[in-house]
């Protein structure tokens, strides 16, 4: 078997850079028109809808609770609303930062889902995936960037996204009871309402350098199969491989909690992060399936066929209904429990004008359409069909991670338009950059794997 290189050629790499000036554009121009046009100052009856859901939430949490831990609430939480409303950066800078927050934690997501992928295929002793897994690894090369991109970030945007990093919700009048409970999570082994959130901090730390040593570690013994083809350096590949999987079993719902669930540090859900990983995965296998399908149409990959793009669409199609299953069984359980301090989630989401369209989108997108353009055996089978849902899942997942994040943020002041738009148009380029980047640099496949044979005559 001969060795296949892609080649990222400087007319691919003029469209990305094209795209991205666009994206840029769009950027600023969404910006000055949210600076022109006053959006986002708590007036005319987004503000008036926003109130009153919160006033419904909080009477009902009084009225549940003994008076004086009603009372407490109450004043957390109109605390909250305040600080939320009128202090902190202007509108428009808020809701840069809160698109910067969402398209950190959704490419972080198809860095992390590259190393999943392949971790998973060696796990599991896969051999229907030879010919491909070179593709989610240069996916993971975003993974130091995203590391970089999320902490410096994080000290940008911690003041308007994450709530309880305000030193005065733990002290005085505007002390806070639920976040004083929570605090050790976030500050330890510093006092509660330290400038720095040293636990927190380091858990983002630590959940990086630990990704990407796996990642060096197996991407050094799948390159060396290029050169010996000693089955020895599939061991090894495999060894890293489920010490990995253990360490993001872990590491992906506790950073699902630190960098989404906390943006509304009240509300808590058992389930998050089984739906974030749930999310991330999906997204990952369409992206994934995406690039697979524009190499073929372009000339690329001949070791894969049909079968393989059977069985990575099933894959598509089985986890976009786990998703569903995931996001179904957290509203069913929040829905007929019927607690306020749990149901203000979906509220604000459900019944404010500015994300109710978002909510059933979220559905249409990652649901309804890949379950009915999936259904059956030939869709999975063609290039053409995958390419049109591929794109349609890629998009219905950055709104899922925009409904998760944008409304504890912005509240009623959230909208969608140039802005989110060119932000992730930059995003999107930077992550293809790198990844077409490091594609380019080894064979697409490698040709001494243990398992090629096996996965050339990959039928289903």
């Amino acid at each position: 078997m001969t060795e296949e290189r892609f080649s990222f050629t400087s007319g691919a790499k003029k469209t990305l850079m094209i795209i991205g000036i666009v994206g840029f554009v769009l950027l600023i121009l969404g910006v000055i028109m949210n600076m022109n046009s006053g959006h986002g100052h708590g007036d005319g009856h987004g503000g008036e809808e926003h109130a009153a859901l919160h006033q419904v939430a909080d009477d009902l949490v009084a009225s549940a609770e003994s008076p004086q831990e009603g009372a407490g609430t109450h004043a957390a939480e109109e605390a909250h609303g305040e600080e939320g409303g009128h202090h902190g950066s202007a509108p428009w800078l808020k809701n840069v930062f809160t698109n910067l927050w969402v398209n950190n934690v959704y490419f972080t997501g198809l860095g992390i889902i590259g190393l999943f992928f392949v971790a998973i295929q060696y796990a599991a002793q896969a051999g229907w995936s030879a010919g491909m897994k070179r593709i989610p690894l240069a996916m993971a090369h975003w993974l130091p960037f995203a590391g970089i991109l999320m902490f410096i970030s994080w000290w940008i945007v911690k003041a308007d996204v994450f709530h309880w990093t305000h030193s005065d919700l733990y002290h005085g009048d505007h002390a806070d009871d639920i976040l004083i409970g929570k605090s050790t999570l976030w500050f330890w082994p510093l006092a509660a309402g330290s400038s720095v959130p040293l636990f927190y901090l380091l858990r983002m730390v630590v959940f990086f350098v630990l990704w990407y040593m796996f990642f060096i570690w197996i991407k050094r013994e799948m390159l060396a199969e290029d050169i010996d083809g000693d089955v020895k350096h599939w061991y090894k590949a495999r060894k890293f491989s489920a010490i990995f999987l253990v360490i993001f079993a872990v590491s992906s719902s506790v950073s699902a909690w630190d960098w989404i669930m906390s943006v509304d540090p009240h509300w808590f859900s058992t389930m998050f992060g089984w739906y974030v990983f749930a999310s991330w995965w999906v997204n990952g296998l369409a992206v994934i399936t995406l690039i697979v399908v524009v190499l073929k149409q372009n000339g690329y990959l001949k070791v894969v066929n049909a079968n393989h793009l059977h069985d990575i669409g099933k894959f598509i199609f089985g986890f976009s209904i786990f998703w569903t299953y995931i996001w179904f069984s957290q509203f069913l359980l929040i829905y007929y429990a019927n607690i306020p301090e749990e149901t203000i989630y979906f509220i604000e989401r459900l019944d404010s004008s500015q994300y109710k369209w978002v909510f059933f989108l979220n559905l249409i997108l990652n649901f309804l359409l890949p379950f009915l353009l999936l259904m059956t055996r030939d869709a999975k089978r063609h290039m053409s069909l995958l390419k049109l849902v591929c794109p349609i899942v890629i998009v219905g997942h950055w709104f899922d991670f925009y409904l998760m994040i944008t409304p504890g943020v912005m509240q009623e002041n959230g909208s969608f338009g140039f802005t989110e738009i060119g932000m992730l148009m930059i995003f999107g380029v930077a992550f293809l950059f790198v990844t077409l980047s490091n594609l380019a640099k080894a064979p697409l496949y490698a040709k001494n794997h243990p398992m090629l044979e096996e996965s050339l005559h990959h039928h289903i």
